[in-house]
């Protein structure tokens, strides 16, 4: 995809706890920018995850992918492009792409699937009405709405 195909980003800027032996940023903390950037792209629907969780339900990660195409290094500025791509009855797909701040030069692509659960069965269950009202109005057409 090409960035402008995104219409979150968020910023970061990689810090020395972040980087390996060879100055690069280790490859488990991809997902921590992945996560974190979910989490605010969550912020910027807006979609209050709290209410989710007061009302009995909850997502779990149940798969995640990332593809590694070129190196960050120590004191990068990055931006972590968030959106949710595909809306089925109880999952959610979110693809991701780490870029240079302001830049289009692609350093990783990813992939986060969450299912929505009940808590108390801890099985699936399908997504609050405010969750698929809040990502249809952000994302459009841009998303692939599976029942």
């Amino acid at each position: 995809m090409a960035r402008s195909d995104f219409v979150f980003a968020f910023p970061f800027r990689v810090r020395y706890s972040e980087i390996d032996g060879q100055g690069i940023v280790f490859n488990a903390h991809y997902l921590t920018f992945y996560d974190t950037a979910i989490t605010e792209y969550m912020r910027w629907l807006p979609f209050d995850y709290g209410s989710m969780v007061k009302r009995g339900m909850d997502t779990h990660t149940v798969r995640t992918v990332v593809e590694y195409k070129r190196p960050i290094r120590y004191d990068a500025e990055i931006d972590v492009c968030v959106r949710a791509a595909k809306l089925g009855r109880s999952s959610a797909t979110f693809l991701l792409e780490i870029h240079p701040k302001g830049g289009d030069e692609l350093h990783a692509t990813g992939e986060v699937v969450w299912v929505n659960a009940d808590q108390k069965t801890h099985t699936s269950a399908p997504w609050l009405p405010d969750f698929v009202e809040a990502l249809l109005k952000r994302e459009g057409t841009r998303i692939e709405c599976k029942s």
